[in-house]
C-alpha cells in the first residue's frame, strides 16, 4: 500500500514525519485501550484486505511492513508512516485520504470515507495493535520466512516420475550394473532362498517339511505361492511391526529417572500388528496414528493408533515453573519423530533456528507443532470383541423379551385390579406416607461416575468407580416442617453381589452426610442443617451410622457382611426445616473411608416425623396427591400403580424373574488403552500446573521463556503449492467436536500426493521396505532424505516403487511382493571380486548381502526350532525373561530392557531407530552358551531330534531343523562321534549340548 520512496517526498515532509509526541496525556491508557478495540473491530480488517498484500508477509514494497506496530512506527524507506495521536501529520492517513501522491491503495479505488475516518480516529488514539496483522503468527520477521523457489529443486521434493514404459525392479538394477560392466548374480539355491524369505517376511525359519515341499515343486509359481502364504500369515505382522516400533520409539514406560509404567500402551503395538496383517493402506495407517480419534472416532483400532503420539518419553516430575519447557519438549518429540519416520527429514533441527541445510524454517516447525497444541495422553475404553457382544446381546434380548413382556402384561391387565382391591379393603383407613421423595433437580458425581435416575426415585451409579466419591443431590420439596432425612442403599443386579455398594465385595462406606436448605426462590441463601440421632437398619462392626455425621471424613457407616440387601439410615434435623414457597435441599454423600466404596443405588427421602419408621414406604408428593384426589388423572393413576407395584406379590415375582435374568446380561469386553486425544482427562503423575498449553508460541532459540507470537497451524512450505496453502487441509471441526481437528489436517497434508507431502512419504516408506529386504536403502540414509542425506542410488527405481504404492491404493504387501519376487532379491550371496572392486559398498545390489539376524528373530528362531514357541497373539506383554511368546510381546520398559534382545543390539525406545547397528561382541556368545532359555530350547530341539533314531539320524534331524539342511560328511562324523555311546539322561544331555552348539553357529545367526 505505502510505497514510501524518498523520491516522492520533499525533505521537509520527511523531517516532519520524524517528529513524534514525547509527552503522554493523563488519559493515555484509556485512549490506547479504546484504540485497540477500534483496531480489532474495524481497522485490522481494512488493513488486512487492502494493504497487507503489498506491505506485509512475503511482499514488503517500499521497505514498509505494517504487519506489526513496531514495523508501522519504523516506517519504510521514507521514514515513519504515522505520528501517533495526530492523523493529520501521518503519511498513512494522507495517502489513503488521497491528500498526497502516490494515492493508496495503489491503482485501486479509494477507501470508503467511513474506513478513512476509522483509520484517522485510530491514529489519534495512538495507533495500537492487539496482535500482529498476519494472523497470530507474525510477531517477528523470522516467523514469516518464505522458502526460496530454488530450495524446492532438491530431488526429494519433486513430483514422482513414473517411467513412461512399464518397468520392473530388475530392469532398473541391471541398468546401473551395466554401467559398471556388471550384471545380477546367479540365483540362490532353493533351500537358501526359502530360509531367506521366511526369516525376512515372518521372522521364523521354515521347517524341514516346508523346505522339502518347495524343493520338489518345480512349477514357475512355486516361490510366488510361498510368498503369498507368508504375506497372509499372522506372523508377518508380528515380524514387520517390530521394524515400525523401532522407528516410532515405542515403549511402555515414561522413561527418565522414575520410568513409570504405561500398562495400557500395548494396544498401540497390537494396532500395528493388526494393521500390517490386514494390509491397511499406508496412508490410512499414517493418518490414524496422528488423528484416528478425529478421522474414525467410532473405530477402536483407529483411536488406538494414536498411541503413536503417546509413545515418546515423558517426564513425570514437573514443577509449576517447568510446565512450559517440558510441554515444548514433548511436542518437539512428536514433530521430530513425524519428520524422521514419515518424511525422512530432520525437522526437529528447526526448533532453535532455521534448519541449516534443509528448507525447514523455524516458522514451519512451530506451525506444525501448533497442530498438536492441546493433544494429551489419556485412556479410553474399547470393546475388543464387538461382534461377539452383538451376537451375545441379541441372544440375550431374545431370551429376555418374554420375561419383560410378562411384567408389562401383568401391569396392564392385572395390577390395576389388584390396586383397586387393595383400596377397597383399606376402606376409610387413613393412608400414611411418613417418607416423601423430593424431586431430584440436580445430581453430580465428583469422581466422574455416571448417574441415572430410576423410576422409583433412586439413582443408579455406574461407569467410573473412583477411589473417593462425593455425590451431590439437589432436591426440591413443598413439605414444611421437615425433621429427618433418610438415605437408602438399594441393591441392583448390575452391582457386584447385588450391592448395595460399589466395592469389590458389594460394600459401601458412607463417611459424611451434609445437608443445606434454602428457600426455592432464594437458593443463594442456603444454610447448613445440623444432623443428629443417626440410626440404621444394620451397622458393620466398628463402622456405625453415627460415624457418618461425626465430623471425621474418614470414619464411615458400612454394612459388611450383609451384602445383596437393601439398607437404610435416617438422620434427624436439629431444627425443623421448610419454607412456604418450597425448599431446596442440597445433600452431599461423601465416601472417603476406603477405595471405591461408593453407593450403587442411593435413594433420598424426607419426613416431618423425626422418628419415622426406617423401612416405611416412601411416596412422591404426586402419589400423595393422587390418593387424595376424588377423580384421578391418567398420570396420577400411573403414579399410583408404580408406587403400588413393589407391594404386590404377583408383580414382585414377575419383576424378580426379569431382574435376575437382566443381571446375567452380557457386557462388552471393555479394555482401557493409552491414546492421544483432546478434551479428555489427561494422565497425570507428579506434575504441577497445566497438562497442556492453550497456544503454541514461536520460541526464540527454542527457549520457552522467549515467546515471540502465537503460531497458527500450517505445514512445510516446501511440500505445499504455496507458502500459506494450508486451507486446503484445514477444515472446521464438526459441530460439538471436543477436538480441534488440526491433527486431522496435518494427517491429510502428510498423505496428500497431490499438493501435500504424500510423494515424499511414499518414497520414504518404500525405501524402508527395500532396506529391510536388501540390507541397504536405495537412499542409504533411510531417515534423512534432506540435503545432508545420501542421494538415491537408483532414483528411477525409488520413484517407480513409490508411484506403484500410490497407484495401488497405498497397500504395502504388493510392494513386498514385487521386491521379493525380483531377481535382485533372489540372487545368491556369493562373493565376486569384480563386483566388490566396482561396487565395494554394495550400492548397486549386484549380490544379496550377508546380514546377521535381528535380536528378536534370533530369539524367536531359537524358541521355534526348540519347539517351545508360544504363538499366542496380542494382549499385555511381559518382563519375564523366560516368556516363550514372540519377542515383540515383551513389555518395552525403558529402564528394564530384555538382555536377550539388547545383547544383539535391540534399541531402548528412547529415540526412533531407522537402522539398527550390528555388532559382534563377546557377550553375544556368552548369552548363547549360558542363557537358561537358550538351554531350554536346546533341550527341546534335542527331544525333537532324538525321536529320529540312531546317532546319524539324530544329527541329521537336528541340522535340518536348525539350519534347514543336512550336515556335510565331516559335520555328520563329528556329531555322531560326540553322541556315540551315550544313553538315557546322558544321551539327552549330550544331544542338548550338540543342539546348543548349532544355535551358536553363524549359519544360524545370519540370514544365510
Amino acid at each position: 500500500m505505502l510505497g514510501l520512496s524518498p523520491r516522492l517526498l520533499p525533505l521537509a515532509a520527511l523531517v516532519a514525519l520524524a517528529v513524534t509526541a514525547t509527552a503522554q496525556p493523563p488519559d493515555h491508557a484509556a485512549k490506547m485501550a479504546k484504540g485497540t478495540e477500534l483496531f480489532k473491530s474495524a481497522v485490522r480488517d481494512v488493513l488486512a484486505k487492502k494493504c497487507q498484500s503489498c506491505h506485509s508477509g512475503t511482499r514488503v514494497e517500499g521497505e514498509f511492513d505494517l504487519g506489526t506496530r513496531e514495523a508501522l512506527l519504523k516506517g519504510g524507506a521514507g521514514g515513519p508512516a504515522v505520528v501517533p495521536g495526530d492523523h493529520k501529520k501521518s503519511l498513512l492517513y494522507q495517502l489513503v485520504a488521497h491528500q498526497r501522491e502516490p494515492h493508496m491503495p495503489h491503482e485501486r479505488a479509494k477507501l470508503p470515507a467511513a474506513d478513512i475516518a476509522r483509520i484517522a480516529e485510530w491514529i489519534d488514539l495512538g495507533a495500537p495493535y492487539d496482535r500482529p496483522l498476519l494472523g497470530q503468527d507474525a510477531a517477528s520477521a523470522w516467523t514469516r520466512k518464505v522458502v526460496a523457489p530454488e530450495a524446492r529443486q532438491h530431488w526429494a521434493f519433486q513430483p514422482l516420475k513414473r517411467p513412461a514404459a512399464p518397468a520392473a525392479i530388475d530392469a532398473f538394477v541391471q541398468a546401473k550394473l551395466k554401467e559398471k560392466g556388471l550384471d545380477l548374480g546367479a540365483p540362490a539355491e532353493p533351500r537358501v532362498l526359502l530360509r531367506r524369505v521366511y526369516l525376512d517376511l515372518i521372522g521364523l525359519p521354515p521347517t524341514p517339511e516346508q523346505i522339502d515341499a518347495f524343493e520338489k515343486d518345480h512349477s514357475p509359481a512355486a516361490f510366488e505361492k510361498v510368498v503369498d502364504e507368508l504375506l497372509a500369515s499372522p506372523a508377518y505382522g508380528e515380524r514387520w511391526a517390530r521394524h515400525w516400533l523401532d522407528l516410532v520409539r515405542f515403549a511402555e514406560s515414561h522413561g527418565f529417572e522414575h520410568d513409570y509404567d504405561r500398562p495400557t500402551a500395548y494396544h498401540y503395538r497390537d494396532f500395528v500388528i493388526k494393521a500390517l496383517n490386514a494390509d491397511l493402506p499406508f496412508d490410512t495407517f499414517t493418518r490414524w496414528q496422528l488423528a484416528g480419534d478425529e478421522l474414525a472416532p467410532t473405530d477402536p483400532l483407529a483411536v488406538m493408533a494414536t498411541g503413536y503420539l503417546a509413545a515418546g518419553v515423558h517426564s513425570t516430575q514437573i514443577t509449576q515453573n517447568e510446565v512450559a519447557k517440558h510441554r515444548y519438549d514433548e511436542l518437539d518429540d512428536i514433530v521430530a519423530n513425524v519428520g524422521t519416520t514419515f518424511l525422512g527429514l530432520t525437522v526437529g533441527c528447526a526448533r532453535c533456528h532455521d534448519h541449516k541445510y534443509d528448507p525447514v524454517p523455524a516458522r514451519d516447525y512451530y506451525r506444525m507443532v501448533s497442530a498438536f497444541t492441546t493433544a494429551v495422553r489419556t485412556e479410553m475404553e474399547f470393546d475388543l470383541e464387538p461382534e461377539k457382544y452383538r451376537r451375545d446381546k441379541a441372544a440375550f434380548d431374545a431370551a429376555h423379551a418374554p420375561l419383560a413382556a410378562a411384567v408389562t402384561k401383568y401391569e396392564a391387565e392385572e395390577l390395576p385390579a389388584k390396586l383397586a382391591a387393595w383400596e377397597t379393603a383399606r376402606g376409610d383407613t387413613p393412608l400414611s406416607f411418613p417418607w416423601v421423595l423430593p424431586e431430584i433437580t440436580g445430581l453430580t458425581s465428583a469422581g466422574g461416575a455416571t448417574t441415572t435416575k430410576q423410576g422409583d426415585g433412586s439413582v443408579l451409579v455406574t461407569g467410573k468407580n473412583p477411589t473417593t466419591e462425593n455425590l451431590k443431590f439437589t432436591l426440591v420439596t413443598t413439605e414444611t416442617g421437615v425433621k429427618a432425612l433418610r438415605v437408602e442403599a438399594l441393591t441392583h443386579p448390575s452391582l457386584v453381589r447385588g450391592g448395595p455398594g460399589r466395592a469389590t465385595n458389594g460394600n459401601f462406606a458412607l463417611s459424611n452426610v451434609q445437608v443445606q436448605a434454602a428457600p426455592k426462590d432464594k437458593p443463594a441463601e442456603a444454610k447448613r442443617v445440623k444432623l443428629t440421632a443417626a440410626r440404621a437398619t444394620f451397622e458393620q462392626k466398628g463402622l456405625g451410622v453415627a460415624d457418618a455425621i461425626d465430623g471425621n471424613v474418614n470414619s464411615a457407616w458400612a454394612i459388611d457382611p450383609q451384602f445383596g440387601k437393601d439398607h437404610a439410615a435416617a438422620f434427624a434435623f436439629e431444627q425443623p426445616v421448610g419454607f412456604p414457597g418450597g425448599t431446596v435441599f442440597t445433600v452431599t454423600l461423601a465416601f472417603n473411608n476406603n477405595t471405591g466404596h461408593g453407593m450403587g443405588r442411593p435413594r433420598l427421602a424426607v419426613s416431618t416425623d423425626a422418628g419415622a419408621n426406617l423401612t416405611a414406604p416412601a411416596a412422591t408428593e404426586a402419589v400423595r396427591a393422587a390418593f387424595a384426589a376424588k377423580e384421578r388423572t391418567p398420570a396420577q393413576t400411573a403414579a399410583l400403580l408404580a408406587w403400588f407395584a413393589p407391594q404386590d406379590a404377583g408383580w414382585r415375582e414377575r419383576n424378580k424373574a426379569a431382574a435376575d435374568h437382566l443381571a446375567k446380561a452380557p457386557k462388552p469386553n471393555l479394555t482401557k488403552a493409552l491414546v492421544t486425544s483432546e478434551g479428555l482427562p489427561p494422565i497425570r503423575l507428579h506434575s504441577q500446573g497445566d497438562d497442556f498449553l492453550k497456544e503454541t508460541h514461536y520460541l526464540r532459540r527454542g527457549d520457552a521463556a522467549q515467546k515471540d507470537g502465537v503460531a497458527d497451524v500450517s505445514f512445510l512450505q516446501v511440500l505445499m503449492p504455496a507458502a500459506d496453502a494450508q486451507a486446503k487441509w484445514l477444515t472446521p471441526p464438526p459441530a460439538g467436536s471436543r477436538t480441534r481437528h488440526t491433527r486431522a489436517a496435518f494427517a491429510r497434508w502428510l498423505t496428500d500426493a497431490d499438493g501435500g507431502a504424500g510423494n515424499l512419504v511414499a518414497r520414504v516408506i518404500v525405501n524402508r521396505l527395500w532396506q529391510r529386504h536388501l540390507g541397504r536403502g536405495i537412499v542409504p540414509t533411510v531417515s534423512d532424505f534432506g540435503v545432508r542425506g545420501e542421494p538415491p542410488s537408483h532414483p528411477e527405481l525409488l520413484d517407480f516403487l513409490a508411484s506403484e504404492l500410490v497407484r495401488g491404493g497405498w497397500k504395502l504387501k504388493p510392494i513386498h511382493r514385487q521386491i521379493v519376487l525380483s531377481r535382485t532379491y533372489q540372487q545368491g550371496s556369493g562373493r565376486d571380486a569384480a563386483k566388490e572392486k566396482a561396487d565395494p559398498d554394495g550400492r548397486l545390489f549386484g549380490r544379496f548381502p550377508v546380514r546377521r539376524l535381528e535380536a528378536e528373530v534370533i530369539r524367536d528362531s531359537i524358541l521355534s526350532v526348540g519347539g517351545i514357541l508360544d504363538s499366542t497373539p496380542f494382549g499385555p506383554g511381559s518382563l519375564n525373561d523366560g516368556m516363550t511368546r514372540r519377542s515383540v510381546y515383551f513389555t518395552m520398559k525403558r529402564s528394564r530392557l530384555i538382555p536377550a534382545l539388547t545383547v544383539f543390539d535391540a534399541p531402548d525406545g528412547t529415540a526412533g531407530v531407522g537402522e539398527r547397528p550390528s555388532t559382534t561382541v563377546a557377550p553375544q556368545a556368552l548369552h548363547l552358551m549360558n542363557n537358561p532359555q537358550v538351554r531350554a530350547a536346546a533341550k527341546g530341539l534335542a527331544r525333537r531330534a532324538l525321536a529320529a533314531g540312531d546317532d546319524a539320524a539324530v544329527a541329521t534331524r537336528a541340522y535340518r531343523l536348525a539350519l534347514g539342511r543336512a550336515p556335510s560328511a565331516g559335520e555328520l562324523a563329528d556329531a555322531t562321534a560326540f553322541l556315540r555311546g551315550t544313553t538315557g539322561p546322558s544321551r539327552e544331555a549330550a544331544a542338548a549340548d550338540f543342539c546348543q552348539v548349532l544355535f551358536c553357529l553363524n549359519e544360524f545367526l545370519y540370514v544365510e
